[in-house]
């Protein structure tokens, strides 16, 4: 499979060009070309920051959801309700839920409901109904 070739790639190709021909203003044009090359790492470095404080702040909503995750089965829509903010919608909670399902870290079962349709619920990974109400044990040393 060919390597993609990218804005920069093609810039200092046509740099390269520029450099070994007899055009007229290939001073000017060498200059154009390293301030368009300037420009693009300028722009990839300001998506990587944009990147990472969008990672950032689904970690937080991820822990948000997380921390609202009970031993029982819960519908997304009630989870949806135990999350306060603006911000927050079915699809983001249920994009998070999907991240602690692979993260095993919750678990997802489809409950059919009394009006006979099937609904998505999600609950702490790792917890049975036995665990949750067993006493805890005590360490005896």
């Amino acid at each position: 499979m060919a390597e993609k070739i990218t804005k920069a790639m093609w810039f200092e190709t046509i740099k390269g060009i520029v450099e070994a021909s007899d055009f007229a203003d290939k001073a000017g044009a060498v200059e154009f070309i390293d301030a368009q090359l300037a420009l693009l790492a300028s722009k990839a470095e300001k998506a990587k920051e944009r990147a990472a404080k969008a990672r950032e702040k689904g970690d937080e909503l991820r822990e948000v959801v997380l921390s609202v995750l009970t031993d029982e089965f819960q519908s997304i829509d009630a989870i949806t309700a135990q999350i306060e903010g603006e911000d927050v919608t079915k699809a983001k909670v249920t994009a998070r839920l999907t991240q602690l399902v692979t993260a095993e870290k919750a678990v997802k079962d489809t409950i059919k409901g009394e009006d006979g349709r099937k609904t998505v619920h999600y609950k702490l990974a790792g917890v049975t109904a036995e665990d949750a109400d067993a006493e805890p044990v005590e360490d005896v040393e």
